[in-house]
């Protein structure tokens, strides 16, 4: 099969000299296709054609089966093993054609490690990057990791990519494209019969528009983005025309309800748009179709894998999936038409009697394209920085204040406490630190717990506690919104019924562990016989339930009128995850550092640390017998604090186990 590539639109020139190369690069290819194209969208006639879409997502610097945290292999990541799916995939059909969704250049230590150690420059080519090219990747997008390491970074390591990458809703300043928006891409097919096809293939790509917040120190004043959904109003009725067949590369997830526009995960409303024929999807780390994670949402087959009846795919994250799109295309009068469709997502491994089993060989050829790389990333993470008097893990970090969320709390203190002394405005004002556990098992599995143990602690272990590479930002808030800020937070945790006495699970499995913030500095209680008075996306949804009791500072009941400083990252005080005083407005500290930087010279400062949790939050007393479980890891029943009233309870699914907590008085 054979291919060529052509713009539909112009990106204009470029702002930032690494951008431009990068698209000088990109365009070469195109300006050869653009000769090829003698043959245009196809002809009325009888013709079937059998067209494979294959996707990944959510690579995040995963090239190899290996976990730089734990310093061992994992048979549950990396591209190398998903490129043996994809060879698979290949030789299974006819026709095929490879995509990647975004979120390729952050996310493991070797990301940190080309960005903060390496760093690149024009002629370098990312070791994530190099690893796609050897796998002939047709058209990918930007995901919003991609802008975490500047605008900069990203230009240059994109231009050693040998494929182009689109994205229609994001613009430079001056309202011109960053990247193209739209490509059509030429494909040489061959149909049921033999005989030789061309199709013509459009692309489109979307990143959620939430970057401007998150990436705010990265981006502000250099690029803006628009609508998911206007963005694609805007440009799929021409592409469409150029096209046979559309695809969009859309970096965002499967949300249901009504749409109010500027959603971060808008997957659901772009298939409502017309002429799309495919959607890759992804951004929430997630498997679809399958699984239960979107089930009953209105307009979402999870059987079939259709989004309002339009094929759609979510292939999982770290490589752990391949997305298989299979379409059955007919030639009418009218051009090629899709009459079937089957997807699929494809896993590396299976979980079979709680052990994992492979379910594909590493790829030699991408193992060798970043095995550089990979001894040198060894290397970096593995250098001591201090010691710990204690092991640090987050086994029960959902349920009990704990010292992988202490250790991050006390570095941002320790470090805004400083900067604060030196802004006359924040002077006086007490600090608080708002910090959420991060590795917490849910879909990375059993294994998937921070564990550090006692004695040197290196680079590697910093970056296990602290994953993401955010900045240190702190906001002045009230007491009155570090009230509102916890009950947010609170809802982590699924109502318990007093008057029930079966088993009642307590965590909420589809709330992000990322935001549940444990604010330090004040006390507090959760009861949790109480509604959420938020939903997951940060709505008020029962305005009258009050989660959070017995609020204290420094004693006593706190003062909802008392301003505070709280320390944070660039994340939550850019406004991800919707909380109450925290959405860009009441930033007053902007850190150049980031938060594992900040916890690394902590812990240099102090030499050696001991971050015992201060239990400055615990579960309100319930005083009917009630059957409450929470699940983690199986090496959790090893390390249970002897303050946590907790008792082992058997096994759970997918390897995981179950542990009854006692809330009584």
């Amino acid at each position: 099969m054979t291919s060529s590539t052509t713009p539909t639109a112009n990106a204009g020139p470029s702002a930032a000299q690494d951008v431009s190369r990068r698209q000088v690069v990109l365009g070469a290819g195109a300006a050869l296709a653009a000769g090829a194209m003698a043959a245009g969208p196809a002809q009325a006639g009888s013709s079937r054609v059998r067209l494979r879409l294959l996707g990944t997502t959510d690579l995040h610097v995963n090239v190899l089966p290996y976990d730089y945290y734990r310093d061992k292999p994992d048979d549950m990541v990396g591209l190398a093993k998903t490129a043996t799916l994809v060879k698979a995939a290949r030789a299974e059909a006819k026709n095929s054609v490879l995509f990647d969704n975004g979120d390729l250049l952050q996310g493991s230590p070797m990301g940190d490690y080309m960005a903060y150690r390496k760093g690149m420059k024009a002629g370098d080519v990312h070791p994530m990057v190099a690893a796609m090219n050897g796998l002939d990747y047709a058209c990918g997008t930007l995901g919003n990791h991609e802008f975490n390491y500047g605008l900069s970074f990203l230009g240059f390591s994109l231009a050693g990519a040998s494929f182009p990458v689109v994205c229609a809703n994001l613009l430079k300043a001056d309202g011109a494209h960053l990247v193209r928006p739209t490509l059509v891409i030429d494909r040489d097919v061959e149909d049921e019969a033999g005989v030789r096809q061309r199709l013509r293939i459009g692309v489109i790509g979307f990143v959620p528009p939430q970057i401007m917040q998150w990436d705010e120190a990265n981006l502000a004043g250099k690029v803006q983005t628009i609508d998911i959904v206007d963005a694609a109003r805007k440009h799929v009725p021409e592409l469409r025309r150029q096209c046979d067949v559309l695809v969009a590369l859309c970096h965002s997830g499967i949300e249901g309800g009504e749409r109010r526009g500027g959603e971060e995960n808008a997957a659901l409303h772009l298939s409502a748009v017309p002429g799309i024929d495919v959607i890759f999807t992804g951004h929430q780390h997630k498997v679809f179709p399958g699984g239960k994670d979107f089930g009953g949402i209105p307009g979402v087959d999870v059987e079939r894998g259709t989004l309002n009846g339009v094929p759609a795919v979510m292939a999982g994250f770290w490589g752990s999936h391949l997305g298989v799109v299979d379409l059955t295309l007919d030639k009418t009068a009218e051009g090629w038409k899709v009459k079937d469709f089957k997807t699929e997502a494809r896993p590396i491994y299976e979980r079979k009697d709680r052990q994992i089993v492979s379910r594909a060989e590493a790829d030699g050829a991408v193992a060798a394209a970043v095995k550089a790389e990979h001894d040198a990333t060894l290397a970096y993470v593995r250098q001591p920085v201090g010691e710990l008097k204690n092991p640090i893990n987050s086994f029960f970090s959902l349920v009990a204040d704990d010292p992988s969320v202490q250790v991050v709390s006390q570095a941002q203190l320790w470090y805004v406490t400083k900067l604060a002394s030196t802004i006359p405005s924040l002077k006086g004002l007490p600090i608080l630190s708002a910090a959420a556990p991060f590795k917490c098992g849910g879909r990375g599995g059993p294994e998937y717990y921070t564990d550090v143990k006692a004695g040197p602690i290196a680079i590697k272990d910093v970056a296990d506690i602290y994953l993401y590479p955010n900045t240190v930002r702190a906001v002045k808030v009230t007491g009155a919104q570090v009230r509102e800020w916890l009950e947010r937070s609170a809802g982590m945790f699924r109502r318990i019924d007093p008057a029930v006495t079966d088993e009642q699970p307590l965590i909420d499995e589809a709330f992000p562990t990322y935001n549940f913030d444990v604010i330090d500095g004040v006390t507090y209680q959760i009861d949790v016989t109480q509604p959420s008075r938020y939903d997951n996306n940060g709505k008020v949804v029962a305005p009258e339930a009050h989660r959070i009791l017995d609020l204290r500072f420094k004693g006593e009941p706190i003062d909802e009128r008392q301003e505070f400083v709280v320390a944070t990252n660039n994340y939550r005080a850019g406004g991800g995850g919707n909380f109450p005083g925290a959405d860009g407005k009441t930033v007053v500290i902007d850190a150049p550092d980031t938060n594992r930087d900040v916890i690394v010279r902590y812990i240099v400062e102090k030499k050696a640390i001991d971050p015992v949790a201060d239990r400055n939050w615990r579960f309100a007393p319930i005083a009917a017998p009630v059957n409450v479980t929470f699940v983690t890891s199986p090496r959790a029943a090893k390390e249970l604090p002897k303050d946590l009233r907790a008792t082992a309870a058997g096994d759970a699914p997918d390897g995981f186990a179950k542990f009854r907590l006692d809330l009584g008085a």
